[in-house]
């Protein structure tokens, strides 16, 4: 198989699968999968700066779980609209990203990463305690999805897999918007921030102005992750915007592959799969899922994706970097 052929088949292949899901999958794994998609968005946003930007921010589930606390007040305090829903989401994500932006991307590295901890601390925080906007400890739930409706076509989101085609075409207009972005000039200059801040200033880079713009799409398109992800299990809560949260996005990049742009997904996958599978057998999972974990990450050290994709690069004589 020729190299154009075989990139042409593994692209194919993961898209054909995912369409043709829903029917041939139980309502319960297709539940999974839903769950897969949603993180995954969470994830690659997460390595839009971590992977591409080298910015290591425990602040991405502060604007996660904002994302969907957006969404559902949309939707219980305005007009019952999945649209004005998405909207209103994807508006407070993109401004709250970028007053939080303003203040991190001044500093990098270990300062870039704390100052990300404690703006996700404070959002956490104000989640937790502002019971009469955010429900407080109990979230915001018991509100009902409006139905889907497209050109031709309106279906109910009560029916899982309604709602699974919806998050699939959410995610692939975030995964297109990335993979637009991170093989264009602008992602050429992520790539050259993470490898080499002072030598892109030298030669008259706004590297603040880079990296702001970064933060900002990748929070927008954490925030859009956190309406799939308060829409899928019918509550926003304060616990989507807790820091450990960030950790879940950490982990699946690096399972992936960091860097990559579809790593995360892969991390994502195969952490949820373990998960379910090792749960149904056990009620000690964390501890065989954490020794996978440990397996998976000293086997591929470039993560599963980056490894098999730099040894697939080195077999045809041009290894990745």
């Amino acid at each position: 198989m020729k190299p154009r052929a075989g990139t042409l088949f593994a692209a194919a292949a993961p898209a054909a699968f995912l369409l043709a899901a829903p029917f041939f999958l139980s309502t319960y794994w297709v539940m999974i999968l839903t769950e897969i998609l949603t993180m995954s968005l969470f994830a690659m946003s997460f390595n839009l700066l971590f992977g591409y930007t080298g910015l290591l921010s425990f602040g991405q589930a502060g604007i996660f779980g904002a994302g969907g606390y957006f969404a559902v007040l949309s939707l219980i305090h305005g007009p019952s609209s999945l649209w004005a829903a998405f909207a209103a989401a994807l508006l407070g994500s993109a401004l709250l990203s970028m007053i939080i932006g303003w203040f991190c991307v001044r500093r990098d590295e270990i300062y870039f990463a704390i100052l990300t901890l404690g703006f996700g601390m404070m959002l956490f925080t104000v989640a937790h305690n502002w019971r009469s906007l955010t429900g407080g400890s109990d979230g915001l739930g018991g509100f009902t999805l409006p139905p889907l409706d497209l050109l031709f076509w309106r279906g109910s989101l009560a029916d899982p897999r309604h709602f699974y085609f919806l998050v699939l075409g959410v995610v692939f207009l975030g995964a297109l918007l990335l993979y637009r972005m991170v093989h264009s000039p602008f992602g050429l200059l992520l790539r050259s921030i993470r490898e080499n801040t002072q030598r892109l200033s030298f030669v008259g880079a706004d590297v603040r102005a880079v990296r702001l713009c970064a933060f900002v799409v990748a929070g927008t398109l954490a925030g859009l992750a956190g309406v799939l992800f308060a829409f899928f299990n019918r509550i926003a809560s304060p616990e989507m915007l807790h820091w450990s949260f960030s950790g879940k996005a950490v982990l699946m990049t690096i399972l992936g592959g960091s860097g990559v742009l579809f790593g995360p997904a892969v991390g994502a996958a195969i952490f949820y799969v373990l998960e379910h599978v090792i749960t149904a057998h056990t009620t000690n999972w964390m501890v065989f899922l954490g020794a996978i974990l440990v397996v998976l990450v000293l086997a591929f050290p470039r993560g599963v994706l980056g490894s098999l994709l730099h040894l697939a690069a080195r077999r045809r004589g041009r290894p990745r970097p």
